[in-house]
C-alpha cells in the first residue's frame, strides 16, 4: 500500500456490508437534491474522488457527459470496474475508473466541472494536498463537493463522538471556513431493510463494545443522521 494512502477500514475490510450500508444512506435523496441546487451536473464532467466500489458512479452518469471515478485501493478499483461493466452501454461509455489518490489525481488540469468526495479523504486538517489537487483539476466555474458527518448533532453524530472522542467537529468546521468553503447542514436517514442488516452496518462503523451498547439501547432499523455538505466554487 502506498504510504500516502489513508485506509478506510469499513469499506476496505467489509466491502459486502459497506455495499448494504450505501443502499441505506439517504433513501430520500436529500444529498443529491442539495448538490444539484448548487451545481447541476447535467452534460458536465464529473470526478468522484475516493469512489470505492463505484456505488455513486451510475447516479452521476445518468445526467453527466462523462464521469471519472478515482480510488486508491486496487480491490475496490476492480469492483468499481465490474459495476460499470454491468451497466447499459449508454451509461457504461460515460464512466472511467482509475486508480489514484486525492493528492495525485490521474486527470488533466482544468478538466472537471463537478467533483464529489463522500466520506473519503477530506476530513479537515491534513487534507490540504488534496485541496491543492482539486484546484488544479477544476475548471473555472466548477464546483467541488465534500460530504462529511456533522458530529455536533443527531443520533449518529452522538454515536460518532462517543466512538471517536478525540474528534473535534468544531475544529473541522472552522477548517473548512478558513479554506473559503460553504457549508449546508442537512438531515438524512440511515435506514436498512431489516434488523440483521442494520446491526451488520453498525458493527463495521463503530468499535465492537460501543456498537454493542448502541444496539442494546436502539431498536429498529433506522437512525437519524446529520451531515455537512461543504462546497467550493472555482
Amino acid at each position: 500500500m502506498r504510504r500516502d494512502v489513508i485506509p478506510s477500514p469499513n469499506i476496505w475490510n467489509h466491502a459486502r456490508v459497506y455495499e448494504l450500508e450505501n443502499r441505506g444512506v439517504d433513501p430520500d435523496g436529500v444529498l443529491e437534491a442539495a448538490m444539484r441546487r448548487v451545481h447541476d451536473w447535467a452534460a458536465q464532467s464529473v470526478l468522484d474522488v475516493g469512489c470505492g466500489s463505484g456505488f455513486h458512479l451510475p447516479l452521476f452518469a445518468a445526467r453527466a457527459s462523462h464521469v471519472t471515478g478515482v480510488e486508491p485501493h486496487e480491490p475496490l478499483v476492480a469492483a468499481a470496474r465490474r459495476r460499470v461493466a454491468r451497466l447499459e452501454p449508454e451509461f457504461r461509455s460515460r464512466i472511467d475508473v482509475r486508480r489514484g489518490t486525492a493528492q495525485q489525481l490521474p486527470v488533466p488540469s482544468a478538466s472537471v466541472d463537478v467533483a464529489h468526495a463522500r466520506w473519503a479523504y477530506f476530513f479537515g486538517p491534513g487534507c490540504e494536498p488534496g485541496l491543492t489537487e482539486l484546484s488544479r483539476v477544476m475548471r473555472r466555474g466548477g464546483t467541488a463537493f465534500v460530504i462529511d458527518n456533522d458530529a455536533t448533532r443527531s443520533t449518529f453524530g452522538r454515536w460518532f463522538r462517543r466512538s471517536y472522542p478525540s474528534y473535534d467537529p468544531e475544529a473541522v468546521e472552522r477548517f473548512w471556513g478558513r479554506q473559503g468553503w460553504h457549508r449546508e447542514r442537512l438531515d438524512i436517514r440511515w435506514e436498512h431493510p431489516d434488523r440483521q442488516t442494520f446491526e451488520q452496518v453498525v458493527r463495521i462503523e463503530f468499535p465492537p463494545q460501543v456498537a454493542d451498547a448502541f444496539l442494546t439501547t436502539h431498536a429498529g432499523t433506522m437512525v437519524d443522521y446529520a451531515v455537512n455538505l461543504f462546497w467550493h466554487e472555482f
